[in-house]
């Protein structure tokens, strides 16, 4: 479809001199034939960039596209430089939102979906309206307690808004106008797909089904996540795939996935043989994985990536992890006694086991982990430090390197913060650096991390 932008920045300028302010750029810009928006304005002081919210917050409805507020920037460019960046976000740039505009509707129905690990969301069915520059006919009502907090029932006459004009959500009922013959909603007992239990988690706040991977709505989004790049990697297993798989009755749960055969996969619908040949293959592939990879694709509620490798550390087996005691997992740095119990409940579920034991003898392999112990911590050179990586490396894929440094003990996280040990930098590396320096953690560029890998993975 056709598209239209408006230029309001440029990134590095290699000539100092070619503009002396912001709003200087953006005109030599629109000179060169680049889209300016003409609404930019150069104002002095805050009463006048107040005046100039205003004006736009009036002026917004006669607009052609959609605004969610305004931008104040510094317009001096050298004073840009000087202020620098916060995380990812500029100091020279403040961002002032319009209030979110709020409509009212009517409540047609009030149903619930389920999630991959079964959480169980209600959603509010409206009679349809245009609100922030959509229209919104479906909103969550998020969990029990925030069905309880607002007091909703069908047919209510309920106030919508766009929370910062993204997300719909709604804000209170309009009791003066319920119907008489109203009553109070209640909480489904059972799961609307496989009529399982739901049970209830966090004071009652979380609803969940219990039916685990027999319940269809978790089958597809449980496989969706076994197969997914992070988990088991099946290269060409799309969604699509799988609801096909799963709706045609080829497949019930993740061990079934080993258990197809070319046949099955060349009567899809898309397939030609070469196309299920190669999905045969990557299947095939799958089979010899990593047991923090395998942990992970499981789906194990509260278990993400990041535990999933602290698990597989710290007990090198699934027979292990499946025989561990909660207090034993609680011992565990960063897990507390959600995530442990949820540990111990998924493996106490007979559903699970078997399929574990169906993965197993259909030859699903993992690499043999040397586990953590107290002799084997104190020899790593990066036992107990934060790392964080930015910009591009040219020796290797980030995740390559992210997976060497855990190796060494390190913890790789994504922001920099006065916890940082170290920041290791690659071409373009952009706020992170900066703020490295501020506050004065060690900073490797790419050759000092060669230097480290290499004295720790020698050739």
């Amino acid at each position: 479809r056709p598209l239209s932008i408006f230029i309001y920045a440029v990134g590095v300028i290699s000539d100092p001199d070619y503009a002396g302010t912001h709003l200087d750029m953006l005109e030599k810009l629109a000179g060169l034939g680049f889209p300016i928006c003409p609404l930019i304005r150069r104002v002095t002081g805050p009463q006048a960039c107040l005046d100039y919210y205003r004006e736009m917050a009036e002026r917004r409805a006669e607009l052609e596209y959609e605004i969610d507020g305004i931008v104040y920037k510094l317009d001096d460019l050298a004073l840009q430089r000087r202020a620098g960046f916060i995380a990812k976000a500029p100091r020279w740039a403040l961002a002032h939102k319009f209030p979110a505009q709020e409509l009212s509707t009517r409540v047609n129905d009030i149903s619930v979906q389920v999630g991959r690990t079964g959480a169980i969301t209600p959603v509010a069915r409206l009679e349809p309206l245009f609100v922030g520059g959509v229209t919104v006919s479906n909103v969550s009502l998020h969990n029990p307690s925030e069905i309880a907090r607002l007091g909703i029932r069908i047919g209510d006459t309920v106030v919508v808004r766009r929370a910062g004009d993204v997300i719909p959500q709604i804000v209170s009922v309009n009791l003066q106008r319920r119907p008489q013959n109203s009553i109070p909603y209640e909480f489904p007992q059972q799961c609307p797909v496989c009529k399982s239990k739901i049970i209830y988690e966090g004071e009652g706040i979380i609803a969940r089904c219990s039916g685990g991977l027999i319940c269809a709505a978790q089958r597809k989004q449980a496989i969706r996540h076994f197969v997914s790049r992070k988990a088991m990697d099946i290269d060409g297993m799309g969604d699509r795939i799988v609801d096909m798989l799963v709706e045609q009755k080829l497949i019930e749960n993740v061990a079934d996935l080993y258990r197809l055969n070319f046949d099955q996969i060349v009567s899809l619908d898309g397939f030609a043989e070469k196309s299920a040949d190669n999905l045969i293959k990557s299947i095939a592939l799958s089979k010899n994985t990593e047991l923090a990879r395998l942990l992970y694709a499981l789906g194990i509620s509260q278990v993400g990536e990041t535990t999933a490798e602290q698990l597989a550390m710290n007990f090198g087996s699934i027979e292990s992890l499946a025989a561990a005691r909660q207090e034993e997992l609680e011992a565990l740095p960063d897990i507390g006694p959600v995530v442990a119990a949820s540990i111990v409940d998924f493996f106490a579920d007979a559903n699970n086991i078997a399929i574990l034991d169906s993965l197993r003898e259909l030859g699903i392999r993992y690499q043999p982990i040397k586990l953590k112990n107290e002799s084997t911590q104190h020899d790593l050179p990066l036992q107990g430090k934060t790392v964080v990586l930015t910009g591009t490396l040219q020796s290797m894929p980030r995740n390559e390197a992210k997976k060497r440094l855990k190796k060494l003990g390190a913890k790789v996280t994504g922001s920099v913060s006065r916890n940082t040990s170290l920041v290791i930098v690659g071409r373009d590396p952009g706020s992170k650096a900066d703020k490295a320096v501020e506050l004065g953690v060690t900073v490797l560029d790419e050759a000092e991390l060669q230097d480290l890998l290499g004295s720790a993975f020698p050739e």
